[in-house]
């Protein structure tokens, strides 16, 4: 993850929402469950089209009026519809699952046939793909309504190193949902304000480094990346084939688990997703148990505020309360210039080769780059595109820097870092803040980050991480992460599972405007 940039103005690419005749919800959607909600629809007394009217009520009230939260780009004209086959499958007995009638929210970076998939830029409005990604096929076939789609920060956060995260030219920026002028945090940055705000049960987010576990921090809530190649990548805008994954994003780990388990599938299309066949059901390891005699390490970031610091001492005291042994370890540090390195050549292929059959005009990352410099005043009004620029430079996979360059990240993150830190201790995971508080939105300067935690070592690994609440500081929310090694999601689950019920530290958003 790299961050993006703020500026205040309409944007032209905004979806208008269709008008809401309801003038409020029926139902209380801020606290409901996936799994309250399945039991009131096999009990009659919810349908799927009551529950998705609701969370449309909801977006209209607080995302496009409100607080503004401005989290959801794009509304699905068929998501009504959709919902009434649900439950016209229900009185029919041919549910599909834990998730039939429930409404999702998915990534502006992620292909849903008829919808815009634009990566937030106005460059790539024209990509309007015909079919949709297989793990929104995967969603469909468990009885998933596809509610709309969420903002993210413009290219994953992969066009400069200047930016503000949760901005993009398409959507403008999305505010965190807890204080409104502190940064939501990227790219996943819609998803996760739709979640803590309750505009839908869950969403999807995706991540190269740090895109799930930093919103899903910085906004309260939970948020998994799965191991690279657990979820098919095929229909997904790209940036690093090594590190790139979708993952869920929701208010509960249970939450969070059931979603997680309709989102796995061996696809032909992506190779990688071999791993997946057979794979159980994630709830199964909602464990208030599963703590007790477990070893875990900490990684400790160093500078932590005390507020932080009480918070991650608080919630290693529960662990150990819990059962749990846990000792410190230690990590070699990001690998900076050669990830960096690595990102760059990855790009320029994956973008290449989605761009090829995308049904967009921009066929090219050149394409991209001209039509960014030719429209520069609603595309770069503060930020350039100097990563697109210097991705474009680069050869193809086979050139002895990105060899080299691959070949130290590997190290770093294997041997000397995180998986070197779990064999060696014998870990059943590392745990770590997520980040620190979330920061001021500076348009004019970019982000400016503060504590962020060591959550880029699973990242960059391609192992899977989950962040839950931990605490806050001045209203302000962050996270623990714990990180396992490859195929680890059940056990993280079930740790992660286990603290979340004994500190219980998510707090509804108040959408306060700022801070003292």
């Amino acid at each position: 993850m790299v961050f993006l940039t703020f500026v205040v103005f309409v944007v032209q690419g905004r979806v208008q929402r269709p008008t809401v005749q309801q003038a409020a919800p029926s139902i209380d959607v801020v606290d409901l469950s996936i799994a309250d909600a399945q039991r009131r629809m096999t009990a009659g007394t919810l349908t799927s089209r009551a529950l998705t009217r609701a969370y449309l009520d909801r977006i209209a009230a607080v995302d496009d009026r409100g607080p503004q939260l401005n989290a959801v780009i794009d509304i699905s004209s068929a998501a009504l519809k959709d919902a009434e086959g649900r439950d016209a499958e229900r009185r029919a007995g041919r549910a599909r699952g834990p998730l039939h009638g429930i409404p999702v929210l998915v990534k502006d970076n992620i292909d849903v046939a008829g919808m815009v998939n634009s990566a937030g830029s106005l460059a790539f409005v024209d990509n309007r793909p015909k079919t949709d990604a297989f793990l929104i096929r995967r969603l469909r076939d468990a009885g998933v309504v596809i509610l709309g789609r969420t903002n993210l920060s413009e290219w994953a956060n992969f066009r400069s190193t200047q930016s503000t995260s949760g901005w993009s030219s398409r959507g403008g920026q999305t505010k965190n949902a807890h204080v409104l002028d502190r940064n939501p945090c990227g790219s996943s940055s819609g998803s996760a304000v739709a979640a803590a705000a309750s505009l839908a049960p869950v969403a999807i987010g995706t991540e190269t480094n740090g895109s799930i576990i930093c919103p899903a921090s910085v906004n309260g809530v939970v948020g998994l990346k799965p191991t690279v190649g657990l979820v098919s990548r095929a229909g997904i805008i790209p940036i690093a084939a090594t590190q790139d994954t979708a993952g869920p994003i929701g208010r509960t780990v249970a939450d969070v688990a059931a979603l997680l388990g309709a989102m796995t599938g061996v696809d032909p299309r992506d190779p990688a997703t071999k791993a997946s066949k057979g794979l159980p059901d994630y709830t199964a390891f909602l464990n208030r148990e599963a703590l007790n005699g477990q070893r875990l390490g900490v990684f400790r970031t160093p500078g932590m505020p005390a507020d932080v610091d009480a918070a991650l001492q608080a919630g290693l005291a529960a662990m150990r309360k819990a059962g749990a042994t846990i000792v410190d370890v230690q990590m070699a540090g990001a690998p900076g210039g050669d990830q960096l390195e690595v990102l760059l050549y990855e790009f320029k292929d994956g973008l290449s080769k989605y761009l090829a059959t995308s049904t967009s005009a921009q066929k090219s990352l050149a394409a991209l780059i001209a039509w960014n410099q030719a429209n520069a005043a609603r595309v770069m009004p503060l930020f350039g595109q100097e990563l697109f620029e210097r991705a474009q430079s680069k050869g193809p996979l086979t050139d002895k820097a990105y060899v080299e360059a691959l070949a130290a990240v590997r190290r770093r993150v294997g041997p000397d870092g995180l998986l070197g830190a779990i064999e060696r201790e014998k870990l059943a995971a590392v745990v770590t803040i997520s980040t620190g508080p979330a920061w001021r939105v500076d348009g004019p300067r970019g982000d400016r980050a503060g504590l962020i935690g060591g959550y880029g070592a699973a990242a960059i690994a391609g192992t899977p991480s989950i962040t839950i609440p931990i605490g806050e500081s001045r209203g302000l929310p962050f996270g623990l992460t714990f990180m396992g090694p490859a195929l680890s999601e059940p056990q993280l689950i079930g740790l992660a599972y286990a603290l979340e019920q004994r500190i219980n530290a998510r707090r509804t958003p108040r959408f306060l405007p700022t801070l003292p």
